[in-house]
């Protein structure tokens, strides 16, 4: 085996570490990922999240999770090249094209991916037209602060309403939730 790798071009050698080291690296993230330990060591800034809060992580190039795919396919690319007789620079040229755009590729899936992922942060206007069970009576004429059930984005939960009802709801009626008053009660009117 050795004499086989001495017997290589400093340029095939030089694609053979590259792809057997990002390779190696790749196998290890990936068993770090079935195992829940894997952590990427992205570069951060002073940044805070508040700064640019647009709900979620941004598109993420430079990572080393990227890096190492940048140098795994690059390495196999460069290759798949050189056994393929091109050219030293159509080689290098062909290889960081394919580096780039697997890099590009991990980025927009884990892009993707984020987007789709629910913050379990409730927006009250979701409950705008939704139906609800009195659970705490509310007094008419915005009285009282009571309390409904509801179910909202999925999930059944306990909220404080109010209502313009000329009378009281008692626990147990069916109301529909008709805007939000302030920044978390519900004004409800009977279904």
């Amino acid at each position: 085996m050795r004499n086989y790798f001495e017997g290589m071009s400093v340029m095939e050698q030089t694609f053979w570490i590259i792809a057997l080291i990002g390779t190696f690296i790749f196998l290890i993230i990936l068993v770090m990922s079935f195992f829940g330990a894997d952590h990427d060591a992205d570069v951060h800034t002073d940044l805070s999240d508040s700064d640019f809060d647009d709900g979620g992580v941004g598109f993420q190039f430079f990572t080393f999770k990227n890096l190492v795919a940048f140098l795994t396919i690059f390495g196999w690319t460069g290759l798949v090249c050189m056994n393929s007789q091109c050219s030293t620079g159509l080689t290098v040229f062909l290889s960081t094209i394919a580096g780039i755009l697997m890099m590009l590729a991990t980025s927009s899936l884990f892009y993707f991916l984020h987007k789709l992922a629910e913050t379990g942060t409730m927006n009250f206007n979701n409950a705008i037209g939704n139906a609800a069970e009195v659970y705490i009576p509310i007094k008419a004429d915005r009285g009282n602060v009571g309390k409904v059930q509801i179910k909202v984005q999925g999930t059944l939960r306990e909220l404080e309403a109010i209502t313009d009802e000329n009378e009281d709801l008692p626990t147990g009626s069916f109301v529909v939730v008709k805007e939000i008053v302030g920044n978390d009660t519900l004004l409800v009117m009977k279904k």
